[in-house]
């Protein structure tokens, strides 16, 4: 499935997400809205799978996942019901974007 579009960041709004399961509730949201005294890891930057994905597509995580896995780069990987969305490490995005590339993706800013 070469060939994905990728876009990096978001041109409306800000990106957040709330999973609330038995254990816990987690909150991805841009690092300036984190109040000082929350347990939280910063340093990610966001990719998103471009343009509404069916639900009957297959593999489009694992081949992201994948590649970037070859490499060393570890990822968290939200998905909402259109899409899906890359979270890398500040320090591995620039190698992440070229390993997209480098397999056929075309990555937007």
């Amino acid at each position: 499935m070469p060939g994905g579009r990728f876009q990096y960041g978001h041109t409306k709004g800000s990106f957040f997400s709330i999973t609330k399961t038995v254990d816990e509730l987690s909150i991805v949201c841009p690092e300036g809205v984190v109040p000082e005294n929350v347990l939280c890891e910063k340093g990610w930057k966001i990719l998103k799978i471009q343009g509404t994905l069916d639900f009957g597509l297959v593999g489009i995580l694992a081949m992201v996942s994948t590649a970037l896995a070859r490499a060393g780069i570890s990822i968290f990987a939200i998905s909402t019901y259109n899409t899906d969305y890359i979270l890398v490490k500040d320090r591995d995005f620039n190698s992440a974007v070229d390993i997209l590339r480098n397999e056929g993706h075309e990555v937007l800013y």
